[in-house]
Formats: C-alpha cells, sequence, structure tokens
C-alpha cells in the first residue's frame, strides 16, 4: 500500500515564492517532518474563500492553527464593505471516520476470534471483515497501555510507567501526560474531527480526579470533547462513579439491578453518533470506545449468564480448556502449527482433577460469570458498530478493535474473590467460605473476579498473566482491523511484531493528518511507534515488521523484543501475591531468559544459556532504552508504592471543616482518609419538629467504608469491614427537635503506614475503640479487633448529606438516603500514629531482615 504522504519535487529556485517555498520545505525536513510537508503543502479548500460554507484542512504541524486572514474588504461603511467568514477546518480528503475500540483484562485466548470459547462475533466480524493482528502487545497493564495507546509515546515517557494510583515523584511514574505528548484525541480534534471517549478513564491522576479538578488531566482536557464513562481502574457496572463529561451522574438510583452500565454507555454513544449525523453528516468522528468489561468487577446482566451457563463451555475445567482453545488456535491459524503449548505451572497453581466438588461447583460459576461479561461488552460494542451502519458511515469508518489492555488478570487470588478489594487488602477466602456468595456472583451484591488458574487458561498457548511484562501472557493481544475499500483481504492474518504505541501513528497516516511539531506554543516529543497501515495492503501480508525493537518493564519486571528475540526477566513476585515483600535492588535481581520468537511463539524453550552473548547484548541495549524512555529509576514494589504520598487536595492536612452543605460523588483522595489512624467525627445537626433521618457523612459502601446517619431518628455509626463484618455503635433513643452534637471518637492502637517502607504490614488494619456520643453523653462503646487495612473501594466515595453509590449497610437503608434535618458544621480531626524511638528500632531491625531475604 502507497502511503497517503506524497513525494514533493521542487526544482530549480528560479523565483522567489518558490525560494520561499523551497526553504520552509527544508526547514520542515530539519524538524524532521519530512512526510508532514507534504501535507502541509497539500491543503485542500471547498468554496470560495470567505464564503460561510468554505472549509480548509490545515498544517497541522502547529496546534491550534493560526487565525486565518480575513478575507473580506472593510471600509467605512457596513454597505461598501465585504464580509468574510473563517473556513471550517475539515481533515485531509478521504480521510476516515475512526472507530478505536479496546476492551478490559482480556487474554488472548477469551474470545472466539482468536480460538477462545466464548462468543465474540462483533469481534468475528471485524476480523472476517478485515485482519486479525496475532503478534500486537500492550504494557501489561491497564492505565500504562491506555496512555500509550492514545498518545503514540511509551508509557514511561507519558508518565505511566504504574498506574496513578501508586504514581511516584519520578518522570517515568508521575501519571501526567505532559503538554509535550499531545493525545491523538486533540490532534484530531484540532484537525477538523468531533471527538468521544466513552469508557474507563484511568489516565486522570487521583488528586485531580474530584469534581474540584483541574480538568486539563481530564478526557474533556485531553482533546475529547465529550466524556461519558467513569474515572479510575475499575467500577461497578450496576452502580458505577458515573461522569457526563465532569459532572457526576447517577442514573441507576431507582433501578438498581436493572441498570447496567455496558449498555448505558452503548445507549449513550449511539445517540451521539445519530445526533452528530442528524446536524451534520459530513461532519468526520473519533470514537474512543473503551468499556469496563472485563475488568472486575464481572457484572454481565443475568440473561447473559443464563445464555453462558446452558453452553458448559468450562465443566472439565481449566486444563481441558487450555487444550482446547490451543486446538482451536491451530486450526484458525492464530498461531503457527509448531507452536508449543507451555507447561501448566505446577508449583504455582492446582490441576482441576485434584479439586472437590464444591471448588468445581464455585470456579464454573466464576468462568460462567466472567464469559458472559466478555459475550455482553463484545454485544454491546455491536450495537455501536450497527449504529455507525445505520447512519450510512460504515464504509468511510476505520474501526480498530484491541481485545484487552493486558493479559487476563491473576488478581483475583487463586481460588478467586467474592470482592477484590479483599484482595487489595490482602485477605483471601477459601472456596468454602466463598459458596455463601455463589448466588449472588455477578449481580450488585459482588464485586466478583474469578480465580488465578481461569486467568493462565485465558492467556493460551502463553505464560503468565497481566502485570508481567517479559512474558506474552501478560502482554499478548488480539486485534482485529477494519476498513472497507482500504483492506481488501478479508479475513487476513497478520503476525508482524507490534505494540500500542503504533496505533497512533497508524491513525495519522490513515487520514494523511501530521504529528504536530508545536501544540500550545509547547514542542512536542517525537511519536515513539511505528505506523502499521503497510500491513493493510495484502501484497506486504508477509512482510518484516516495521517495529523492530520494544522495551517492556512493568513494576520492576524487565523486558525486551529485538527484531525476532525476547529477553525475559522471570517475575519473582506473583501478580495475585499484592503484598509480598519488595525487591530491593530489581536492577540485578532478576534471572533472565532468552527467547527465539522468530521459531519459538510462545516462549517455550529458554535459549540464555546457548547464547550468553546475546544476553548481555540485549540487556545493554535494554537498559539504554530505560535510560531513553524515563524508565528508570526501577521499582518492584506494589503495596509500598500504594501507600507512597503524593500530591493530594487533603495537602496533610489533619483537621477538615465542612460547611454542612450537600457534598456527593467526592472520589478516593479528596475527603480524609481514616485508615490506621485515630479520629475524631463531629457533627452539629438540627431535626425539625417531624424528627429526622439520613446520611450525614459517609465514604465507601457494601464492600467496605463507614457511615454516621440518623435511622428512624436514632443515630448510628456503621463501620462496614470489607463486606466480611459491620461493626455498629447506636444511641437507644431518637433524637428530640432542636440542636444536636454527634461525636464519634476512635482511637487506634497501631503505627500506620509507616510500617510498609519496610515491607511489614502487620501494623497495618490494627484495631481500637470507637464511642459515640451525642450531646456530650457516651451512648456507645466498643472494641474493634482489625480494621481495613490497605483501601477502601476505589469506584465509591465521600459524600456529605446523602449517599451515593452503594450503602454501607443494605439492611438498613438505599440510596441516596438523604438527610432531612440540618448539617450546620461536620468536622473531622485525624491523628495519625506516631512512632516512638523503640518503634523505630523494630522497624529498622523488619527492613534489615527484609534485605537479607532478597
Amino acid at each position: 500500500m502507497t502511503s497517503r504522504f506524497s513525494v514533493i519535487k521542487v526544482r530549480s529556485p528560479e523565483t522567489a515564492p518558490t525560494r520561499r517555498l523551497l526553504v520552509l520545505l527544508l526547514a520542515a525536513i530539519s524538524l524532521g517532518a519530512a512526510s508532514a510537508a507534504s501535507t502541509a503543502f497539500a491543503q485542500q479548500t471547498t468554496g470560495a474563500p470567505g464564503a460561510p460554507d468554505a472549509t480548509t484542512t490545515i498544517d497541522g504541524r502547529y496546534l491550534p492553527p493560526p487565525p486565518q486572514p480575513f478575507q473580506g474588504e472593510i471600509k467605512l461603511n457596513a454597505a461598501q464593505s465585504t464580509p468574510a467568514w473563517p473556513a471550517r477546518v475539515v481533515p485531509p480528503k478521504g480521510a476516515p471516520n475512526i472507530l478505536l475500540i479496546m476492551t478490559d483484562d482480556v487474554g488472548f485466548a477469551a474470545p472466539s476470534t482468536f480460538g477462545g470459547v466464548i462468543p465474540t462475533p462483533t469481534l468475528d466480524a471485524i476480523a472476517d471483515a478485515g485482519l486479525r493482528y496475532t503478534n500486537f502487545h500492550s504494557t501489561s497493564l491497564c492505565s500504562p497501555t491506555r496512555a500509550a495507546l492514545i498518545t503514540g509515546r511509551n508509557h514511561h515517557s507519558v508518565g505511566f510507567g504504574v498506574v496513578s494510583e501508586a504514581a511516584t515523584g519520578f518522570p517515568g511514574y508521575d501519571s501526567f501526560i505532559g503538554k509535550g505528548s499531545a493525545t491523538i484525541g486533540r490532534i484530531l480534534r484540532e484537525n477538523g474531527y468531533r471527538t468521544a471517549w466513552y469508557g474507563k478513564d484511568h489516565n486522570t491522576p487521583t488528586w485531580t480526579a474530584s469534581q474540584a479538578g483541574p480538568f486539563d488531566q481530564w478526557p474533556t482536557g485531553m482533546g475529547f470533547e465529550h466524556f461519558y464513562g467513569f474515572v479510575g481502574g475499575d467500577a461497578s457496572q450496576w452502580e458505577p462513579n458515573l461522569f457526563n463529561d465532569t459532572t457526576a451522574i447517577y442514573p441507576y438510583i431507582g433501578q438498581q439491578g436493572k441498570w447496567n452500565l455496558t449498555t448505558a454507555m452503548a445507549d449513550d454513544a449511539i445517540h451521539w453518533l445519530h445526533q452528530l449525523n442528524d446536524i451534520d453528516k459530513t461532519l468526520p468522528f473519533f470514537l474512543y470506545y473503551v468499556p469496563g468489561g472485563t475488568h472486575a468487577p464481572h457484572h454481565p446482566t443475568p440473561e447473559w449468564v443464563d445464555k453462558i451457563t446452558d453452553m458448559h463451555l468450562f465443566d472439565k475445567g481449566w486444563n481441558a480448556l487450555r487444550d482446547q482453545i490451543f486446538a482451536n488456535q491451530k486450526k484458525l491459524g492464530v498461531i503457527p502449527q509448531d507452536a508449543r503449548l507451555t507447561p501448566w505451572p505446577d508449583d504455582l497453581m492446582k490441576k482441576w482433577d485434584t479439586l472437590g466438588d464444591d471448588e468445581k461447583k464455585l470456579f464454573i460459576r466464576q468462568a460462567n460469570v466472567y464469559a458472559a461479561f466478555l459475550a455482553y461488552t463484545d454485544h454491546e460494542i455491536g450495537r455501536v458498530i450497527q449504529a455507525v451502519k445505520d447512519t450510512g458511515k460504515y464504509d468511510d469508518t476505520l474501526i480498530i478493535y484491541i481485545s484487552g489492555d493486558n493479559g487476563a488478570s491473576a488478581e483475583g487470588s487463586p481460588n478467586g474473590t467474592p470482592s477484590e478489594v479483599l484482595q487489595f487488602n490482602g485477605i483471601e477466602l477459601t472456596a468454602a467460605e466463598q459458596m455463601k456468595f455463589y448466588d449472588a456472583w455477578g449481580s450488585q451484591f459482588a464485586y466478583n473476579h474469578f480465580a488465578v488458574p481461569w486467568a493462565w487458561a485465558f492467556d493460551t498457548p502463553f505464560k503468565w498473566t497481566k502485570q508481567v511484562p517479559s512474558f506474552f501472557g501478560g502482554t499478548r493481544q488480539g486485534m482485529a482491523i477494519s476498513w472497507p475499500g482500504h483492506i481488501k483481504d478479508a479475513g487476513g492474518l497478520r503476525t508482524q511484531f507490534h505494540h500500542v504505541i503504533d496505533i497512533v501513528p497508524t491513525l495519522l497516516e490513515a487520514t494523511g493528518i501530521p504529528a504536530p511539531v508545536t501544540v500550545d506554543g509547547i514542542a512536542q516529543k517525537p511519536i515513539e511507534g511505528v505506523s502499521m497501515a503497510y500491513s493493510f495492503d495484502k501484497t506486504k501480508a508477509d512482510a518484516p515488521s516495521a517495529h523492530k525493537t520494544q522495551y517492556f518493564e512493568m513494576l520492576g519486571v524487565q523486558g525486551l523484543y529485538d527484531d525476532g528475540w525476547m529477553l525475559s526477566a522471570v517475575p519473582l513476585r506473583a501478580p495475585w501475591e499484592l503484598l509480598g515483600k519488595a525487591v530491593l535492588d530489581p536492577a540485578s535481581a532478576y534471572k533472565f531468559e532468552l527467547y527465539d520468537v522468530r521459531h519459538d511463539w510462545t516462549q517455550y524453550s529458554d535459549v540464555s544459556s546457548a547464547n550468553p552473548q546475546k544476553v548481555r547484548e540485549m540487556t545493554d541495549l535494554m537498559f539504554g532504552e530505560f535510560a531513553k524512555y524515563q524508565v528508570l529509576p526501577l521499582d518492584a514494589s506494589v503495596a509500598t508504592r500504594m501507600a507512597t504520598p503524593r500530591p493530594s487536595l487533603n495537602g496533610g492536612r489533619q483537621m477538615f471543616t465542612y460547611s454542612g452543605e450537600p457534598v456527593a460523588g467526592l472520589p478516593r483522595g479528596t475527603g480524609p482518609d481514616l485508615l490506621n489512624t485515630s479520629y475524631t467525627i463531629t457533627a452539629e445537626i438540627d431535626v425539625p419538629q417531624t424528627g429526622a433521618e439520613g446520611m450525614i457523612v459517609t465514604r465507601g459502601g457494601r464492600f467496605g467504608g463507614y457511615g454516621l446517619y440518623l435511622l428512624k431518628g436514632k443515630p448510628v455509626f456503621t463501620w462496614n469491614l470489607l463486606d466480611l463484618k459491620r461493626v455498629k455503635w447506636a444511641a437507644p433513643d431518637a433524637l428530640p427537635a432542636g440542636k444536636h452534637t454527634l461525636v464519634y471518637d476512635f482511637k487506634y492502637d497501631g503505627l500506620g503506614f509507616a510500617t510498609l517502607a519496610f515491607n511489614n504490614v502487620s501494623g497495618l488494619g490494627r484495631g481500637g475503640v470507637g464511642t459515640l456520643s451525642v450531646d456530650g453523653k457516651i451512648v456507645a462503646t466498643q472494641t474493634m479487633e482489625r480494621t481495613v487495612p490497605l483501601t477502601l473501594p476505589w469506584d465509591e466515595t465521600f459524600d456529605i448529606g446523602s449517599d451515593t453509590a452503594t450503602p454501607v449497610d443494605d439492611q438498613d437503608y438505599q440510596i441516596p438516603f438523604a438527610f432531612t434535618g440540618k448539617i450546620n458544621r461536620l468536622t473531622i480531626a485525624v491523628e495519625p500514629p506516631v512512632l516512638t524511638d523503640d518503634d523505630r528500632k523494630k522497624l529498622q531491625a523488619a527492613s534489615r531482615a527484609a534485605g537479607d531475604a532478597n
């Protein structure tokens, strides 16, 4: 396929205008923008200059473009003057509409399109109409992949070496997409596209994710004119923390268990497409569609669970499933016929035939619900694609459908979990303990995640899972691309090595739009990916990959692909061991294996011992790439990074004062943090003559959190300990009319987050004594033996005067449970533990012991 960028031939400069053109062209080439220059000089206009219907393309190297010169004439009087309008900016002629789709936490082997047993007919249809890509890669973790996808730069280059919740104060890890790395949304918007982002936004720093902003790192600040979705790593599909642009919305209230975000976002996207088309059929669109499926919690509708359950896809277990998928993959041709199935890791997880009947029953339920979520998500994506067809724009639309932002997730513990929040607090339940959640699995009453062996099976034929960047189980993503009239090899396979950073340059080549040199006057980092557009050409189906070298790094684990060779660090911490000890020296701690993936598709045979020189060469090259792309310093910690101080609107405050005006939907990191600390909540309220009830203040909900409220007029304070236990303090009598002061005071018996710095979590989640007082009189006192150690649900919020998302106790109330009295003043004072000299000595000893162990 020939490039959309044509070659410009310049004759001998015989005239001044020609000389000026030559100077401009040479300047463009000196900026590394030779291909962009052809676009700049191939600007197209329609209509008479200054006419209301005139359009123009722009020199997209400098965004936003300078104001267009006035084309009319101004005299003393309007009657003698000639008006003129700036031409409307449109993309280059022939530029397609773009639908960029990516699902979440989907392993290579999950969808039917790449040999899986889970039906994904929409992905199948795109692949059948276009191309299947079988050697396409992610970063192995969600928001790093997403940052790379929308910028065309490596994840560390744009500050997303890790998720924002674990950001640190180094350039590669601060979770800021810098102004020098404009997103594809911004580029396309400036060039005349209408842009929208649907679904997951995990690229907004946690400390800017509240209604206070700033919003420059939200989708609407990164070039997307409309955003409908959630901010953060995951969300309940039944009761999400949902935004319309930057406004929190709660459309599920009154429809709990019936309304589901997976359908609702498809509905909104369909409305957006039809509305745009009705307003002006010529307006080109860029729709970035990234649903929450299939990240935990796995929340399909019951109808989809029944459909999948009736298919009996998983009754024979995960080992038989791997064999079945492997055979399917060879039959489809998505892996080579000589590919070998990597061995089952007997040292890490059980084989199916060793399980008891109840274990099998639970695990089959987990897989059925997950599969239902994937099939449901694919179906709703199909509705969006049908809307493109209904508007008559399908033939002019480039569709890229990436199956997963990383490999299948192993973050659910070896037995799975009814609540992912448990796993991230270091709490694992046995299969027997989980059976009481069996019927709730997939509903709004579970925040469920499947067992690790399912993740391994859904990454067939590869090793490892999400979080592991050095093995293809963590990074290999199935992808399909269709573009009617341009991709003519329907159903073709492409095996060239590519990476998510290659999507932006592919879109730029397909549209004929150059990568900008400056945006808002700020010089742009070079695009680090390479275009895949050459692979659209059937005659180049077997062409060598244009992407020769790619580093990998995540949570300290390292890898390097270089022209058919893969250098792979062997993980020291399994992805499900979230609270494992940190690796103190990740630059030297790992054993490296070497694979010749030209002949070993699955990384089956380690050839490092036979190629020591190649290992040295690739190791040197890898660290060179690390230095080039802001990967250093390496950090293999998980829990400690989660607890690292980072910017916050709390700003180290210990006293929070609120006026009593209703506050709703403040995300994690905005309100006071009451974990691992002593604290006092004081509420000054008015009770009307008719009495009062409702929420005064809460953070969290059904899967963990606290709330101070009046229930039938009686003050109650409830701690929901991760849906395992609820501890209550309740006054015996309803409050009479008038002013009252309620105080909940908690004295914590622990050292707080400081212990995390020494790889010792024993000081977290300790107990304490809580006391509830009304008007200066103690009405309830009790001891909590344990508290929540690390995190409350990340999609829940801090609210005053009502409760959003889910209740801390479904038996007491339902949302929004607005307070019917008046809150005059609310204060929350925190008193973090103070380390004594003896404490410090113990922690230093723990640190030395950890160092010896590593």
